[in-house]
């Protein structure tokens, strides 16, 4: 894949992001996210079986398998809509097992979904302006009485939102309603809206689901852009091959929930277990 076209001239500083969020400065050694022996089941089904990983600060790890190994099901343990039931989830230093999503997101982690949820009828602006709602605390009685510190605080809000569409490139579309973008368009406000909530860690589930590869490759430069911009880890889930090795520096396979090969990216995914995963072969490695 080539990923080397130029990327976009908005740059900050290494110690501290333009959204105004100071970069982490996690413990030496320290892992930005831990996930140690989860275990999760659906009745008599086994999604996850003793899974563990550690991503390290500013990577780009990997998560992959064919459909139905647990991907998402980690992904939603880890940003709390489905609990491990066993294991345990640490998020830099801190085990947020059983955290509610919402709390979880205020902490620092974002993600995309693998189908596109952005809200129709509503303005690309307005989409991205959603991922801003941490940040938009005045009660309707602060409102009313302080109209003035609303009004300001809405200012910087749409500040922050408007830097984020500067990023991704999306001001030819920000005030069109999302549901007549293209598909690789619509990827693109979803990765902004995610942006738009200051995360530390984002998480990407299958970003370039049914794209054309003229279309993964703006969303890999844009990945890659706010990777550096933000100062931002990223876990991805990702079918296609080629991104994985192209962008990630570790990877985790799985194969019906267990961990079948794990390490540096182009080791894990040549993995003898995981080839005969994707092909239906047998190893004895599996």
């Amino acid at each position: 894949m080539d990923i080397a076209a130029p990327r976009s001239p908005w740059r900050v500083q290494p110690t501290e992001t333009d959204l105004g969020h100071p970069a982490p400065t996690p413990s030496p050694g320290q892992p930005v996210l831990r996930c140690e022996n989860i275990s999760r089941w659906f009745g008599g089904v086994r999604a996850l079986t003793d899974v563990s990983l550690a991503v390290d600060q500013g990577e780009i790890f990997g998560l992959v398998g064919p459909n139905g190994s647990g991907k998402t099901t980690l992904v939603n343990s880890i940003t709390g809509f489905y609990p491990p039931q066993q294991g345990s989830i640490h998020f830099e230093g801190q085990k947020i097992n059983g955290v509610r999503p919402h709390r979880i997101a205020s902490l620092g982690i974002a993600r995309t979904f693998q189908n596109v949820a952005l809200f129709k009828g509503m303005s690309v602006l307005d989409n991205i302006l959603m991922g801003r709602h941490a940040f938009m605390h005045p009660s309707a009685l602060a409102s009313l009485f302080y109209w003035w510190w609303a009004e300001k605080e809405e200012i910087r809000n749409r500040d922050k939102v408007e830097e984020i569409i500067d990023l991704l490139q999306l001001e030819s579309v920000r005030d069109e309603p999302v549901e007549v973008i293209p598909l690789g368009m619509q990827k693109r406000v979803e990765l902004a809206r995610a942006l738009a909530a200051e995360p530390r860690m984002l998480i990407l589930d299958e970003p370039m689901a049914g794209m054309n590869q003229e279309e993964k490759e703006y969303i890999v430069r844009f990945i890659l852009d706010a990777k550096e911009a933000l100062n931002l880890t990223i876990l991805i889930i990702e079918h296609h091959m080629d991104v994985i090795t192209a962008i990630c520096n570790r990877a985790l396979v799985l194969n019906n929930g267990s961990m079948i090969a794990q390490g540096p990216v182009r080791e894990a995914v040549n993995h003898p277990a995981v080839i005969a995963a994707y092909i239906g072969g047998v190893s004895d490695a599996a």
